[in-house]
Parts: structure tokens; sequence; C-alpha cells
């Protein structure tokens, strides 16, 4: 059973005020600047006490307002924490998908892929693996990453995704990301070959891509296309992981 964490998605409107007053509830509880995984996932056994838990504090929309202190007793019950992540590319149809990783000098002999190969990977960005560590750290609750490509999906533990960074295997590259006004920032991100993920699931049902856009108060429209629909099976790998846990 899956539910929504403090990090529940932002309002699905292209109306730039409703973003605002979104972001503008999260300054007022102080939650503004706080990094917590995207969703927890539960046993079925206690689907009764997370529906119940979820109703007291008025309803999944509340989720993202509510202090880490106040959810203890739902984060509590979970298995894992997952951070989620999803990029528009059909994995299977990537340059680099089923090459094997070779030495690479830039790696200093150890094994990867080249620099410029585009390849499936799990992405972490720089500014997360700090608060997601410290996250994971105060609730002993697991982080595994989960990316969600048009046709796949991969997941990778989050202590692993540390260790790949920590023994040289994997490192930063520089990633331009665009914010709804427009305005582009350059950030550190991690992109971790896929060959070091479990298999999550296969799509059964392709999602559809939709066209979407943003409007801001100036009138700057910032189109970008969006999933919506499709669904997922499960690979035997992503469920032995749970099992584990």
């Amino acid at each position: 059973m899956l539910s929504h964490t403090g990090q529940v998605e932002q309002p699905q409107t292209n109306d730039v005020r409703a973003f605002e007053l979104y972001f503008e509830r999260l300054e007022a509880a102080g939650l503004g600047h706080i990094k917590r995984p995207d969703l927890l996932v539960f046993k079925i056994a206690y689907k009764e006490f997370v529906d119940k838990f979820i109703e007291s504090i008025g309803g999944e929309e509340e989720l993202p307002f509510i202090t880490e202190d106040k959810l203890q007793p739902l984060i509590q019950k979970a298995i894992i924490a997952v951070e989620c992540e999803n990029s528009l590319w059909v994995a299977e149809k990537m340059p680099a998908y089923n090459l094997p990783m070779k030495p690479q000098k830039r790696l200093g002999g150890k094994l990867g892929l080249p620099k410029v190969a585009v390849l499936p990977t799990v992405i972490i960005k720089e500014e997360d693996r700090i608060p997601l560590s410290k996250w994971q750290e105060e609730n002993k609750i697991p982080i595994h990453v989960w990316h969600v490509f048009f046709d796949r999906a991969f997941g990778l533990s989050f202590d692993e995704a540390q260790r790949l960074v920590s023994d040289g295997l994997i490192l930063p590259t520089e990633q331009v990301f665009q914010a709804p006004g427009g305005a582009t920032t350059k950030k550190a991100i991690y992109k971790y070959y896929y060959h070091y993920a479990y298999p999550l699931g296969i799509a059964s049902e392709r999602p559809q891509l939709i066209p979407a856009f943003i409007e801001d108060k100036n009138g700057h429209i910032l189109p970008y296309v969006k999933f919506e629909g499709g669904s997922l099976n499960l690979a035997d790998e992503a469920i032995n992981v749970l099992n584990e846990l």
C-alpha cells in the first residue's frame, strides 16, 4: 500500500497563484525548505490505520503542511520511504541501453560508461542528498529512489546510492532546470546507471503524453509535457526487495 507523505504533489493547475498559495502555506507551517521523501510504503495490514490517520488530519491534501513530529505515528508504520523521479524517455530505446560497463579512465579504471552515454539512470540531486540522509537517520526508515520512464522503472536504495558516490563509481554532473516563471538554474545531480538498480516494473499500459503549460503573472507561458494514466507491473525483484525489508 502506498501513501503520500509531506512531499505530496503540487497543485495540478495552470494557475500560478495556486502554486504561490501552496508554497505560502508551506512557509507558514515552517516546512518551506524541508525535504521529505514523496511516498511511504506500508504493509496492507496497516491500511485501516493509515486511512484513519489521514482522515484525522483532514485528508491527504493536508499532508504537506503537517510537521514531522505529528506524522511519526504514520511514518513509523512504513516499510520504506520513496523518493520519486520520472523521465520523458523510452528506456529500452536509449542508445546505451543493454551495453555492459567497461573500465573508464575518468573513474580511475573502475567500471562505468562514457560520460556522453545515453541510458536509463536513477537520478538524485546533490542538494537532496544531505536532507534525505538526515531524514533517513532521524526516522530510521530506509529510503529508496524509484525512477519511472515511459516504458519501465528502476529502484535504488539511498544507502547504495551513497556508497556508489563514496567509492568513486558515480561522479556528479551539471544539469539545467527551468522554474515555472521561466528562470533557469544549474544544479549538480548524480546519475546512477540502471545496472546498479533493481528492476521496479514494466509498463503494461503506457501513459499518455499530455501537453500542459503554466502562465505566470506577467503573461509568460512555460509549456511542458506530463504523464497521464498508464499502469506498471511490479517486477519480482522489486517485490523481493520489499519482502526482505
